[in-house]
């Protein structure tokens, strides 16, 4: 077997423990692995950001503006180090689909812990015809599907000028750029790979909750 991530040639580890146990596939090597910043400990209550001991600045300002309670809470996987956003950029606008097998055992654990007694729809980030024509996937699709579910299609992106390229007080002022298409009274779990400003699924949470979804959390690999 070979990492996914860097092809160094991986040997799982037997022992007396599990030597007559069925080995699972190991999909990285130890060097990689060890480079992953897992969150255990999440700071903010509302975000997940591991650097806060509280409720963080970022999330006090959402709360004190017009999205105040959109979002339920958002869950994270690893801290976005040097080492993710190389491997994001690898996966998402490189075409090194595979990757997504770095992220499946820790992605499936912490979602199985938080989520998986709750009945809630999971719904994928929409992209845009362009954006999903220039990567050839859509991120939040594929994440869903790594979770054993299927994603639910409640909303659509008006189009496609990209968010990252917007300052914060633009976003806010700006026009919403999502259209909800399907209400839900069910709780729903937005999931994507990176959670940055919290501006993408605040924006989506405002349209789900505005038309009855009781809660919106969102789960994303990153933070």
């Amino acid at each position: 077997m070979r990492c996914v991530i860097c092809f160094e040639s991986v040997l799982p580890e037997v022992n007396w423990t599990n030597f007559l146990l069925v080995q699972k596939e190991v999909k990285l090597c130890t060097t990689c692995f060890e480079k992953f910043d897992v969150i255990t400990e999440p700071g903010c209550p509302l975000c997940g950001r591991a650097d806060s001991s509280g409720v963080c600045y970022d999330c006090e300002r959402w709360e004190g503006s017009s999205y105040q309670g959109v979002l339920t809470k958002n869950v994270s996987v690893f801290s976005y180090n040097d080492f993710a956003r190389e491997l994001v950029a690898r996966w998402k606008y490189r075409g090194d689909f595979t990757l997504i097998e770095a992220f499946a055992e820790a992605a499936q654990t912490k979602y199985k812990n938080y989520f998986q007694m709750m009945e809630a729809d999971l719904v994928a980030i929409p992209l845009s015809k362009e954006r999903l024509l220039e990567r050839g996937f859509n991120q939040s699709d594929a994440l869903i599907t790594l979770l054993g579910v299927s994603p639910h299609r409640f909303l659509k992106r008006r189009g496609s000028e990209k968010q990252s390229k917007k300052g914060r007080s633009e976003r806010l002022l700006g026009e919403n750029p999502f259209i909800l298409v399907k209400p839900t009274e069910r709780p729903v779990v937005l999931v994507d790979d990176i959670y940055t400003t919290g501006m993408t699924v605040r924006h989506l949470a405002l349209l789900l909750r505005e038309a009855g979804c009781p809660e919106v959390y969102s789960f994303t690999l990153f933070r």
